[in-house]
Parts: structure tokens; sequence; C-alpha cells
């Protein structure tokens, strides 16, 4: 498997070309790696990305002018080679293509870049996906990048938080229908916050990830047991958002979505999916999202 590494003064950043995944955060100054390192006996993933699909189409199938097509979960582009086309020391861009193999069960002709740009303390992560073909494309795209945690020696999963904005003091999240999958939007759970903040706990996950609609999540930070936040992660444009993991395991993922699995129950057209992003012929979709990474005070 092929990398590329990106470096300032403060990171070190690796890029692997099987799926442009990112797999490594380095902070230099704490002498600490931030990114989950896919051990298998939980997770065997850093941060993939998720494409053409976020999360999993209701009975595991779409339907497009009127045919059915199996979209496995989180979509094919985590699981491709990428070809890399640039790269400094700070930046890289990896490309997939659409190809014989994609077009069996998503029949649209598209390219997918995905750019990863270091600068200061942040790490850019950038799509951009252009229709290529004659037909209009419809696609979700999102991010899962997983964070260490605990992080200090000594400290335990229950002593962090999620620090989010400090405008904020309660969402709304909905959860997963275990069985298929998909949301239940109609059946929405108050999450209210102390002094901005929400302290993890090993059940919180017991039923998947929760989904945050509507843009409510546009900044969220892994905060220590003193409340100062670690890592951040932060999309402002961007309307979907999960926080994941898998109950008992040392790390916790923040999702940046544009747009999410189906709701439960949905069986129409995807043109018809609430939140599909859509692209006409020669269109071109961007949107990107940054990781924070911060001192400790």
């Amino acid at each position: 498997m092929g990398t590329y590494k990106l470096e300032n003064e403060k990171l070190v950043v690796k890029v692997a070309d099987h799926g442009a995944e990112l797999i490594s955060i380095y902070d230099k100054k704490e002498e600490r790696e931030l990114i989950w390192q896919a051990d298998p006996q939980y997770w065997n993933r850093h941060a993939p990305i998720l494409f053409p699909n976020v999360g999993k189409h209701y009975q595991g199938v779409y339907r497009y002018e009127g045919k059915e097509y199996p979209a496995g979960q989180h979509g094919f582009a985590r699981d491709k080679e990428f070809i890399q086309v640039g790269g400094e020391e700070t930046w890289v861009t990896h490309r997939l293509c659409a190809d014989e193999e994609t077009r069996t069960n998503y029949p649209f002709d598209f390219c997918l870049e995905v750019t990863h740009r270091l600068e200061g303390d942040r790490l850019h992560v950038e799509w951009k996906v252009e229709n290529q073909g004659e037909n209009t494309m419809y696609f979700t795209i999102g991010g899962h990048p997983a964070f260490r945690l605990p992080i200090i020696p000594g400290t335990e999963f229950e002593d962090y938080f999620l620090r989010f904005e400090e405008h904020v003091d309660r969402f709304n999240y909905v959860l997963l229908d275990l069985e298929s999958g998909t949301a239940m939007p109609e059946q929405r759970r108050p999450m209210a916050l102390h002094q901005h903040c929400f302290r993890l706990r090993k059940e919180m996950f017991n039923k998947d990830a929760l989904i945050f609609d509507e843009g409510q999540v546009q900044w969220v930070a892994l905060a220590l047991p003193d409340g100062s936040p670690y890592v951040a992660l932060e999309s402002r444009d961007l309307p979907n958002f999960g926080i994941w993991s898998k109950p008992g395991a040392p790390y916790v993922c923040l999702e940046p979505w544009c747009g999410r699995c189906d709701n439960q129950g949905f069986t129409g057209e995807i043109s018809e999916k609430p939140g599909i992003n859509t692209l006409k012929t020669g269109e071109i979709f961007e949107k990107s999202y940054d990781i924070i990474v911060y001192p400790v005070k």
C-alpha cells in the first residue's frame, strides 16, 4: 500500500493511496498519534471516505430509473485504489474515476478527487466530484475519521467530553433502526449540554451512531478531562454529522457528511431521497472539512 507523507513544523500526516484514506496525524510537540490505528479487534479502518453513499440504503438497494442496484454500507470508494495526481510537502491529491467495475452497481461516470492539505495546526480535507457522464448523477459523501481516546495515560474513556461551540446548549439527534441500519428521523432525541460539553459514556453508542441533521453540528472537539479540546472537526457547510464508536472501543469517530443513510422504509427513486446530492453533466461538487489539533495547556 503506497502512502504519502505531509509535514510542517507542527504535524506529520500520512495518507494512503488505498481509499485515499488518512491514516496518521502525529502531533510533534506532544509526541502522540491522534488517528485510530485500525486495530482489527475493534475496527480495521482509520478515516475512510464514504462515497457514493453514506451509510446504508434501505434493504441494501437503491432505485434508479426503475431498476434496483445493490449497494454496500458506505459505498465502494474506501476500498478502491486511488491515483496520486499531485502533491508537495504539505498537500496531496488523489483521484478515483468510474470504471467497468463501479458502473456495474453505480451507473454514473464520475471523477472523485480528495485533497489533504496541511496548514499550521489544521488539516484541510477537500472533496471534488465531477459528473463526466451524460446523465444526472446522484450521491452522498462523507468523512469518517476516528480519533484515539483516551489520549493521556492513566485516564479512561468516560473522563473525556464532546465539546461544542459556546453559543450551543442543546441538540437533537436521531438513531438508526438496528435491523435495517437506516435512520428513524421521526424519533428525535434531545442532547442537553453542560457548559457546552457532553461527557462521553460507554453505553451512548449501544444503538450505533448519533445522527445530527439540519447543519446542527458545525464544530465539535474531543476534550480532555479538564474540558480543553485536543482535536476538533470543523465542517461549516455540511448538513449532516455523525458521532460513533464501537461500544467499548478506544476511539471516537467525528463524521462530517453531505447526505446520509436512507430513512427507514424509503423505497423511492434515488432522485427523491432526502438530502441527495445532484450533479448534471459537466457539473462539479466541492466541499471540505478541517481537522484541528490544539496545544495542551
